[in-house]
């Protein structure tokens, strides 16, 4: 069994954008490669989920050979079945579940959570004002593939249903993570045309 996986979640509508995000450029380059970047050197095997067979073929288009590209294995559009669906395919018993849109991710941060889920269910960042980052997170892959079915099953189809059934989760203080990165950028993502200029701001400093 491979140790680690990364499973990236690419299939959201992109309503505010009207093209595909994880494949819109910042700086020349797509934003999910640099999702893709900081995973890297960290898992053995990378999946990226996408919600039609239509975005199936620009990924892999747009991707290096390596990277597997599958389709969600329920036609809902929730966090949770493209969790579920990377889930099921990986490798690892320990799976990064990241969004494709977060360009300034911390490869720092994502490693700490790696080491901090050993033995856990979970290793979940989380704010003082106890909102957590599930889309940021480390599962141990089959207590978290059971969990994602049995909320799916349920009718539950956010990730906080899925946390919820997982026993021994670690939450880590995102004041903890903050001094690897000061300004938490690892959470930052781009949902809107502003929120891209704003990430290429950022790159030009």
């Amino acid at each position: 069994m491979r140790d680690r996986s990364a499973v990236i979640l690419a299939g959201g509508s992109s309503s505010r954008f009207g093209k595909d995000k994880g494949l819109m450029d910042l700086a020349d380059k797509p934003l999910i490669k640099y999702v893709l970047d900081a995973a890297s050197n960290l898992v053995e095997e990378t999946i990226v989920v996408v919600s039609s067979n239509a975005q199936a073929k620009s990924y892999t288009k747009a991707l290096d050979a390596d990277v597997k590209v599958l389709v969600d294995a329920e036609n809902i559009q929730t966090p949770l079945i493209g969790a579920l669906t990377g889930f099921d395919a990986a490798h690892g018993e320990y799976s990064l579940l990241l969004p494709c849109d977060v360009p300034f991710v911390s490869k720092d941060i994502l490693a700490l959570l790696l080491d901090l889920c050993t033995d856990k269910a979970a290793a979940i960042p989380r704010q003082p004002n106890a909102y957590m980052e599930p889309l940021h997170a480390v599962y141990c892959t089959k207590p978290a593939l059971d969990a994602a079915r049995t909320a799916l099953n349920r009718g539950e189809l956010n990730m906080k249903a899925m946390v919820e059934k997982l026993r021994g989760v670690r939450y880590v203080s995102s004041l903890v993570l903050q001094q690897l990165d000061p300004d938490l950028r690892t959470f930052f993502n781009v949902n809107t045309p502003s929120d891209l200029k704003r990430a290429e701001a950022v790159l030009r400093k």
